[in-house]
């Protein structure tokens, strides 16, 4: 008989599971916290229940998972209506899970909003008076939020985010291993790109070659942005994939952003720049002030750092150069979402730590 699990990607093991777990009860326990909800519907920002159950949320099909302190966790899926046990993810799959709920809702279908919640409802009543710990709070729609407050009058609600942010930011030496197979993805592809790029191709080929060899080499969820130019002194910046029809010419340069996951789930990115000729003498110079400020940034990273320092120095040495300063944000951590804390930017209270 054909093993069903040869179906899967790469998976954690068991042993890192159990890991997280500990050390998010241990939280639990410190705080009195019943139960943990969370609730995620796409994969790129969608890391808490994936970080719970090695499971992502699947193009905009909300996932709930329930963390008791005392027994295992209950997930629920878009499905069949109740009492159908949910298809994704199938039961051989999973770890720590008790219960796999269904029912048909559809965030397109407002009529179908409150159907997940109740389910959630049925399995958070079993602890009448619970403090419930929310995680994500900003990733779960008010329909659900207000259905649970509505159905369970006597429990309480608290925000359990930062708790498991700090837990979930530290590596382990097995996450550390996986990152580091998504960079060696996304060298690959880059180094693909290298090769196959050429005038007379539209910006949005040049991202289906990205896609192409990245899921030939096991990545599971893509990100990219291409933009093309001309060189004349003015920057090219990436493109989403509504303005990617320009048609790549002798002499342009081509500004490529790929961010994709690999085994687990891990994501990194890279950003390159590529010349259809030589590339201009400000691209040059621009390349070697990037080089600078990483050196810079890599020297100060060290335990104990605040990142609202690394801001700052980052910052006065763009504007020392010539450049405008960051407004956004110019680096974050690296997991499965693809931007994770801490946040390299000046309101970023999580301090740098080992791992």
């Amino acid at each position: 008989m054909e093993d069903p699990k040869a179906r899967m990607t790469a998976s954690l093991s068991r042993g890192e599971l159990e890991r997280r777990w500990k050390a998010v009860r241990e939280v639990m326990r410190e705080r009195r916290v019943d139960f943990l909800v969370m609730r995620n519907d796409e994969e790129f920002l969608g890391g808490y229940v994936r970080w719970f159950s090695d499971f992502p949320p699947a193009s905009s099909y909300a996932l709930t998972v329930i963390f008791p302190y005392s027994d295992e966790m209950t997930m629920i899926n878009s499905g069949g209506a109740p009492p159908a046990e949910s298809p994704y993810p199938p039961a051989w799959a999973v770890h720590g899970v008790k219960q796999r709920l269904s029912a048909p809702y559809f965030a397109s279908m407002h009529y179908t909003s409150t159907m997940d919640a109740d389910l959630a409802v049925g399995v958070l009543k079993e602890k009448p008076g619970a403090t419930i710990g929310l995680v994500g709070p900003s990733f779960i729609p008010m329909t659900f939020y207000e259905h649970l407050r509505k159905q369970l009058p006597g429990c309480q609600f608290i925000d359990m985010t930062d708790p498991i942010d700090q837990i979930k930011a530290i590596k382990s030496p097995e996450e550390i291993a996986l990152i580091r197979q998504t960079a060696q993805i996304q060298d690959r592809v880059m180094e693909h790109l290298r090769r196959v790029i050429k005038p007379g191709m539209r910006d949005f080929e040049v991202l289906a070659e990205a896609q192409y060899a990245s899921i030939r080499q096991g990545s599971e969820r893509q990100f990219f942005l291409v933009g093309s130019g001309p060189q004349e002194g003015i920057p090219t910046r990436w493109q989403f994939r509504r303005f990617q029809n320009r048609v790549i010419r002798e002499g342009d340069q081509i500004s490529i952003l790929v961010e994709v996951n690999g085994p687990g789930g891990y994501y990194t990115e890279i950003g390159r720049v590529f010349s259809m000729g030589r590339p201009s003498q400000a691209l040059q110079d621009a390349f070697g002030t990037a080089v600078e400020a990483q050196a810079l940034n890599q020297k100060m990273m060290k335990p104990g750092v605040s990142p609202k320092d690394l801001w700052d120095a980052n910052n006065a040495f763009l504007l020392k150069r010539g450049y405008n300063k960051e407004l956004r944000l110019y680096a974050h951590g690296q997991g499965i979402d693809a931007v994770e804390r801490p946040a390299i930017r000046y309101d970023e209270p999580m301090r740098l730590q080992p791992g």
